[in-house]
């Protein structure tokens, strides 16, 4: 069988207030090959903040 993920790679999101690690997610090198920016929920600063790909 083939995998399905292809070219999904993990990447993890830290906060940039706090510099928690608070996701563990993946993306698509292909169509994202720089570092991506989300607003995520952070629980540790308990507001919505700028999320970055660590390396």
């Amino acid at each position: 069988m083939a995998s399905k993920k292809g070219n999904r790679v993990p990447m993890v999101l830290v906060c940039t207030e706090c510099n928690q690690r608070n996701y563990d997610t993946e993306k698509n090198k292909k169509n994202d090959p720089e570092r991506k920016t989300l607003t995520k929920y952070c629980r540790f600063c308990r507001k919505h903040t700028e999320h970055k790909e660590s390396k």
